[in-house]
């Protein structure tokens, strides 16, 4: 079953990069796999999957030494600034930056480590209450703030896009979302590298790669269902 998901997604990627007129190798698929087993995750590796993506720094952590090296994990859940320490020079990419002050603690963590790691600015582009991330307006100020860090590089922006009825919905807040990605990327400001447009999930990544997004996130469409009484 996964084996037929997981080609499913990959058709449904080519489809909407021939609609876009863009190449499917601009595309990253980041296969979530937060809830899944080892069993789960090690079929979709086998297949020919490297990226996976979790929510949980706990999930993570224990996942991370049961799979191959060549793994790239991303942390695309909420990030708490006492869990950092636990990431770093262990994850590709950190897609859920919100805050100055989370930024400087992954500064602080990767020059004690020796390393830049690489970051997402999370943005709450449906201005929800609900959601975590920057708002709109607020982008550009706490990126030219980070920019200063030097144990961080900023490669980009990440939004998780409301729950709508019809995907469809969601176009205007996604062409946004790149509209923003294209002014910060032209600004060229310091340490700042825009190569990342992480945004779109089973339900509207289409919709997300026609607006120009560089990275999608899928679970559901992949795994199946989450169970989460586990």
């Amino acid at each position: 079953m996964l084996e037929e998901n997981l080609k499913t997604i990959h058709k449904r990627i080519e489809d909407a990069c021939k609609k876009a007129n863009r190449d499917v190798n601009d595309v990253t698929l980041i296969c979530v796999s937060k809830t899944k087993p080892l069993s789960d995750i090690k079929e979709i590796y086998d297949l020919g999957e490297r990226d996976f993506g979790e929510n949980k720094v706990q999930e993570l952590t224990k996942k991370m030494p049961e799979m191959p090296e060549d793994t790239k994990w991303h942390m695309i859940g909420h990030l708490q600034r006492n869990k950092v320490k636990y990431l770093i020079n262990h994850v590709k990419l950190i897609h859920s930056v919100d805050s100055y002050r989370l930024a400087e603690e992954i500064n602080i963590q990767s020059k004690k480590k020796g390393i830049v790691t690489p970051i997402l600015i999370e943005v709450n582009i449906g201005n929800e209450d609900s959601k975590y991330g920057v708002k709109y307006e607020e982008t550009k100020t706490l990126i030219s703030e980070i920019s200063t860090l030097d144990g961080v590089t900023v490669q980009g922006l990440m939004t998780v896009a409301p729950y709508v009825e019809k995907n469809e919905e969601n176009r205007p807040l996604f062409r946004k979302m790149y509209d923003l990605f294209i002014d910060i990327k032209n600004e060229n400001i310091d340490n700042v590298n825009m190569n990342v447009l992480s945004m779109g999930m089973t339900n509207d990544f289409e919709i997300a790669i026609e607006e120009g997004a560089t990275m999608v996130r899928v679970g559901t469409g992949i795994f199946g269902a989450r169970d989460y009484s586990k």
